[in-house]
């Protein structure tokens, strides 16, 4: 059973910083990309940051200078961390990972695999 562990989420006031981490357990052939998505209250889940296993990041424009995503693939973890942090910021944070797993000799696949969330509230 694979499964995304998120940590790091809380209350920060503006122009504070937080550093989400998510973990990947559980038996797997490799982790390809990681990201990061977040959903605000009545708003469409957003991608937030992706990294490759490589470490090429992309950014959504409103965090770009503000938040970096980076990986550490000996410990199957994804970090974002998050400095300048803006009311408009508060949203549940998801951790995201295209997982491969080896089905069978020469059968490997790869699926899409969320962790449970954590909440990021900015605010005075």
């Amino acid at each position: 059973q694979v499964q995304l562990v998120e940590s790091g989420g809380g209350l920060v006031q503006p122009g504070g910083s937080l550093r989400l981490s998510c973990a990947a357990s559980g038996s797997f052939f490799s982790i390809n990309a990681m990201g990061w998505y977040r959903q605000a209250p009545g708003k469409q889940r957003e991608l937030v940051a992706r990294i490759t296993r490589g470490g090429s990041a992309n950014y959504a424009d409103s965090v770009k200078g503000r938040f970096t995503i980076s990986r550490d693939n000996a410990k199957n973890t994804v970090y974002l961390q998050m400095n300048s942090l803006k009311p408009e910021d508060t949203a549940v944070y998801y951790c995201n990972a295209d997982i491969a797993l080896a089905i069978a000799i020469m059968d490997v696949r790869e699926y899409d695999y969320w962790g449970q969330g954590t909440q990021v509230t900015v605010s005075s």
